[in-house]
């Protein structure tokens, strides 16, 4: 049975086209409502599955205080609507709406964003269902375990795989956010066309817009031949935004620009080159915190936050410890040459017992040191911190932030490195991150480089 949506949404020519796309999707349209009080009788005459809800209605009500009726009427509802104002859209996140559209936007972003709104719905009722599409693939390389936690995340890669699209991947450093995402991008449509690799952290804030879209030549002292940007490289493909809650503000309005428009501009240029690309995006921060304290825009959170992948740490999964080891095991004694083949008893009961602050990338170069220093076919001992320190004071009866942590983690390696950031023997090679991402963290954190 066709599943039956109500278009709330006061002009006509909006409306008639989101029911055309709908009607050709396989959609019930049961009526255009231009008001909450014409919704409201064809919600009680037409019962409606799902409702498509504008902000701004004909009348003293808006979509908004329509949403908070849905709400008690459990009837599931998306947003579709131009008004991107800050504190309107705090007011819409309060609703809990299953999606946010910003217009303008594409037909098939429509049907894929329903579908993914049917996937929250069903998964909050406890009636969830794999999409047909995600049958089609039983493994994915490169991603290893068995833990359920694990198996949730391949699932959800499985489904928005497929579609085309924005994906949001969220965890802590060292989780595998990137492999996630060439994941996505292997098993989608663009497969057989360029994943472009963007660390936002990296870049400096000074050439971010020349980096993204490009420039042409002569645009500023120093730009002697035309660039190419990240973009334009990925036409056709899949971009990955890592880091990408270190944008800064003017950058992200130019980023959201490109995902509505779909279009760029490059730097000096007058020319509009239309683009064809998907976007991941991923991040170790709380984007809600960053949008509450004015550091991320809201607009863009909601382009970006269409589907949400959230990766859990080593520590949650440690029963994919022994097979991650095993894995990382042969990939380097293969490319060291080395004739080791396996690790002891109690050299894995160590790694079950460490608490990994730094996750899968901590016990990949652990593994990949030990094969190199091994001097026998079996690694019998790792040399691992005995303890790691209690972020919780039990006398304090206090938790710490996030970001006391943080700031206290990287004052400790900068401690230990007499203050030497980059290079060998510096803090950002012992803190296993690049050392642009260190020198933004410790801006952001307000630490000076003041250790030796």
């Amino acid at each position: 049975m066709k599943e039956k949506i109500l278009i709330v949404e006061d002009e006509f020519i909006v409306a008639n086209d989101l029911k055309i796309m709908l009607v050709k999707a396989g959609y019930e349209v049961t009526g255009i409502a231009s008001s909450v009080v014409q919704a409201r009788k064809l919600i009680t005459d037409k019962r409606p599955d799902w409702v498509l809800l504008d902000i701004m209605l004909k009348g003293d009500l808006t979509g908004i205080d329509l949403a908070w009726e849905l709400r008690e009427m459990q009837l599931p509802f998306l947003y579709i609507s131009a008004n991107t104002n800050q504190t309107t859209l705090e007011a819409v996140k309060e609703t809990h709406p299953y999606g946010f559209m910003v217009k303008p936007f594409r037909e098939r972003d429509l049907i894929v964003m329903l579908d993914i709104a049917r996937y929250r719905f069903d998964q909050e009722k406890g009636t969830f269902t794999a999409l047909p599409a995600a049958t089609e693939y039983q493994e994915i390389e490169g991603i290893i375990g068995t833990s359920p936690l694990l198996q949730d995340v391949i699932e959800k890669i499985k489904i928005v795989a497929p579609a085309e699209t924005s994906v949001l991947i969220l965890g802590e450093s060292g989780t595998g956010k990137e492999r996630v995402a060439h994941a996505i991008h292997d098993l989608s449509i663009h497969k057989s066309n360029p994943i472009v690799v963007v660390n936002c952290a990296a870049l400096p804030h000074s050439l971010i817009e020349s980096e993204l879209f490009g420039h042409e030549k002569g645009s500023f002292t120093g730009a002697n031949t035309l660039r190419i940007g990240k973009f334009e490289q990925a036409h056709n493909g899949t971009i990955f935004l890592d880091e990408i809650g270190e944008l800064p503000l003017d950058s992200q309005v130019k980023l959201l620009r490109v995902l509505q428009e779909k279009e760029i501009q490059r730097l000096g240029g007058n020319k509009t080159i239309k683009i064809n690309v998907r976007i991941v995006a991923a991040t170790n921060r709380s984007l809600e915190k960053e949008v509450a304290e004015g550091r991320f825009r809201l607009d863009l959170y909601y382009r970006l936050n269409v589907f949400p992948i959230e990766l859990p740490t080593l520590k949650e999964r440690r029963e994919d410890i022994e097979a991650l080891a095993l894995y990382f095991l042969k990939k380097y004694a293969a490319s060291s040459r080395k004739n080791v083949t396996g690790i002891s008893a109690s050299a894995l009961e160590q790694l079950m017992q460490y608490d990994w602050p730094g996750n899968i990338r901590e016990l990949e170069h652990l593994i990949e040191r030990n094969v190199l220093l091994a001097k026998t076919a079996e690694i019998e001992k790792f040399n691992l911190p005995s303890s790691t320190s209690n972020p919780f004071p039990e006398q304090s009866g206090k938790m710490k932030s996030m970001e006391e942590m943080e700031k206290e983690h990287i004052m400790k390696a900068l401690q230990t490195c007499d203050g030497k950031v980059s290079g060998p023997g510096g803090a950002a090679a012992l803190l296993q991150m690049q050392p642009q991402t260190l020198y933004s963290k410790m801006k952001k954190l307000g630490i000076k480089q003041e250790y030796n």
